[in-house]
């Protein structure tokens, strides 16, 4: 795919927004998972804080006591990360030994009977707390003691699971977004099915082998179709009406240009043979040129519908060869038809004629007293060669440009091989001219590489060389 690939496109946008996606669920996961945990440890803390509540009390001195320590063993394991610690307004402070001999320093808040604060604050050694604390009045000797109780846990069990999280949910989001990609791959597949359909409709119908796309398409495409089975209707009318024109013109030349012929015969009857000759040659040259336009317009538009029509080769160039022989030139040289029995080649029989026409007749008349039809081994093809003098390889390429014509001899002016090339354009089909064994030129018909019945590039050839 290239960067201009609407499939590409539409696959990087989705993993795009799948990408942006599972970032923002991934950050909104890690930041509820963080607070889920703060919950958990606000409510551990809660628990302790009670258990201290319900076991702190004054001796007969007015000392703080706490008949009971809080069950778990990390307040017994020095900077374990789990604390507590009980104060008066006397001076008096208990502490856990997971204090060591240090004390938390709590903030100089004012708590109220029954409430309980939670904040955080730099525990030991230099850890980050999360710290609740109550405040309590006890009476010692008929007055009034305001106790303080605090419980503190290091906040790194909290980072520490939120980063053990935020790392298993990055492998799942990673596993995520690859099945989310694929499944946008595939999404955007199917979605443009019918668009590789059309695709291929539109090449049924330059190969000939449709006349429309086909209706039964989604209903988002549905309005292209028609209006590209519209456009192909009117453009088979616009060129059926430009073949109808061309052919009228062509035939409308065609009883002036025999009247011509017919005054030069008059004058040659006369012994004005110079001036017959002349209008005979201008003649045949308007014949030549009014013969192409007839071929174009035939073969114009409409070999696409001729795509599945066969010919088969022998029996077509035998009634060629046979015609050809009756000819000034055919009557000087032999014809060898080496055409397989079974050949056959994907052209109408009539544009077909054509082109084997031209191309024996070309031979014929540069000839010294041999033409060969054969044909390749393994592809369908046709190749003419003759014996004559042929062509210098370094003008072959000269040839085959628009407008060149190697000899000066009778008045065809050229267009024999471009009639030939005319027709097998629109077949899909190229002519290749090389030096033949038999000493003269070598013409070779065959389908391009590539291509199946449809253009494929622009021909070189439209002129007709001369051996």
């Amino acid at each position: 795919m290239n960067r201009h690939s609407l499939r590409l496109r539409l696959v990087a946008g989705g993993i795009v927004a799948i990408l942006i996606a599972l970032a923002i669920a991934g950050g909104a996961l890690v930041v509820v998972f963080q607070r889920h945990v703060s919950r958990t440890l606000a409510q551990d803390l809660d628990v302790h804080l009670k258990q201290l509540l319900a076991n702190i009390d004054l001796d007969a001195q007015g000392k703080l006591v706490l008949t009971q320590t809080p069950v778990d063993p990390r307040f017994a394991d020095p900077l374990s990360g789990l604390y507590w610690q009980v104060s008066d307004d006397r001076g008096q402070l208990l502490r856990s030994r997971s204090l060591w001999d240090s004390a938390m320093k709590l903030p100089a808040d004012r708590l109220s009977p029954g409430e309980t604060h939670q904040h955080e604050a730099d525990g030991p050694g230099g850890q980050r707390v999360l710290v609740a604390e109550r405040a309590v009045t006890l009476s010692a000797e008929g007055k009034p003691v305001v106790v303080r109780l605090a419980v503190a846990e290091d906040l790194a069990r909290v980072t520490a699971a939120t980063s053990a999280f935020a790392k298993d949910l990055s492998i799942a989001l990673v596993l995520l977004g690859s099945v989310l990609a694929l499944a946008t791959w595939v999404q955007v597949g199917v979605g443009l099915h019918p668009l590789v359909a059309l695709r291929r409709g539109v090449a049924d119908i330059r190969a000939g082998r449709s006349r429309h796309l086909p209706s039964s398409v989604p209903s988002e495409v549905q309005p292209l179709v028609e209006e590209v089975n519209a456009l192909v209707d009117a453009q088979e009318a616009e060129i059926e009406r430009s073949r109808g024109r061309a052919a009228d013109l062509a035939h409308g030349l065609k009883t002036p240009l025999a009247a011509l012929a017919a005054d030069a015969s008059r004058l040659r009857e006369r012994g004005e043979r110079e001036i017959a000759r002349d209008i005979e040659a201008v003649g045949e040259v308007m014949g030549r040129h009014v013969d192409r336009e007839l071929a174009r317009a035939r073969v114009r538009g409409h070999a696409r519908g001729k795509a599945a029509t066969s010919t088969v080769v022998r029996p077509l160039v035998e009634s060629i060869v046979a015609t050809m022989s009756r000819t000034p030139d055919g009557m000087r040289v032999a014809f060898e038809n080496l055409i397989r029995d079974d050949l056959t080649i994907t052209l109408d029989r009539t544009d077909l004629a054509e082109v084997l026409g031209n191309l024996i007749e070309n031979a014929a008349r540069h000839a010294a007293g041999r033409v060969r039809i054969t044909s390749n081994d393994g592809q369908p093809s046709v190749v003419v060669e003759d014996d004559g003098e042929g062509i210098d390889p370094a003008h072959l390429s000269r040839v085959l440009e628009r407008g060149v014509r190697l000899d000066q001899r009778g008045g065809a002016a050229g267009l024999g091989l471009a009639i030939v090339q005319d027709v097998l354009d629109a077949y899909g089909w190229g002519l290749e001219l090389s030096s033949s064994e038999l000493g003269g030129l070598k013409a070779v018909i065959a389908v391009r590489p590539g291509v199946s019945g449809r253009p494929s590039r622009p021909a070189r050839a439209s002129v007709a060389p001369s051996a």
